[in-house]
C-alpha cells in the first residue's frame, strides 16, 4: 500500500499533464505541448500544487482499490477454492483479476473525480463551463457529479449513457 501511494504520488504531475494534453482537444487549443513545456506552464499559472490538483482522490481510490481486491481475492481463495482441485494456482490467479476488475468497477468515482480536478479551472475549454463545472474541492465535485447522477460517467467504453435529465443540443455542442 505504500509503495502504491508512492508511485501514484510520484507519477501524478504526469498524470495531470497528460490529462491536460488531451483535453486540449475538446476545445483546439495548443496550451500544452510537451512534457517541458507543460512542467514550465502548470508551474507559472498555478504553482507546485498545479502538478498535484486532483491527488488526493486518486489517492484514496487506489488504497480502496488494493483493499478491495486483496481481501475479496484473499476470502474466494480461503474459502472457496478448495486445495485438493486440479488447477488450483490458475484458478487463484483468475480470482485476483476478476477481483481486480470488480474493485476497479467501485473505485472508479475516484478516478472520475481525480481526472475532472487534475483539468478543473486551467484554462482549458475542457476543464470550464459549459464541459465541466468549476469546484472548488473534489468533495465539491463529488457532490456535483453525486447530486447530477454522473458518478458512473465514461465507465462503460461500449454502453453510453445520456446523463439523467438531460438532451443534447447538437448544433451547440453541449447538454441542457
Amino acid at each position: 500500500m505504500v509503495a502504491r501511494s508512492c508511485a501514484t504520488v510520484v507519477t501524478h504531475p504526469l498524470h495531470v499533464i497528460t490529462l491536460r494534453c488531451m483535453v486540449q482537444f475538446i476545445g483546439r487549443e495548443t496550451k500544452y505541448s510537451g512534457v517541458f513545456d507543460s512542467v514550465v506552464t502548470i508551474y507559472k499559472e498555478e504553482g507546485v500544487l498545479g502538478f498535484f490538483a486532483g491527488l488526493i482522490p486518486r489517492l484514496l481510490g487506489d488504497i480502496l482499490s488494493l483493499w478491495i481486491c486483496n481481501l475479496l481475492a484473499h476470502f474466494i481463495n480461503t474459502y472457496a477454492i478448495d486445495d485438493t482441485m486440479s488447477h488450483t494456482g490458475e484458478i487463484k490467479n483468475c480470482s485476483q483479476a476478476v477481483t481486480g476488475f470488480f474493485a476497479s468497477m467501485l473505485t472508479y468515482p475516484f478516478v472520475l473525480v481525480s481526472n475532472l480536478m487534475a483539468v478543473n479551472n486551467c484554462g482549458l475549454a475542457g476543464g470550464l463551463p459549459p464541459y465541466a463545472s468549476v469546484c472548488p474541492t473534489w468533495v465539491d465535485c463529488w457532490r456535483h457529479l453525486s447530486r447530477e447522477g454522473n458518478m458512473s460517467r465514461g465507465n462503460s467504453l461500449f454502453f453510453r449513457k445520456l446523463p439523467a435529465g438531460k438532451t443534447y443540443a447538437i448544433d451547440q455542442k453541449r447538454f441542457f
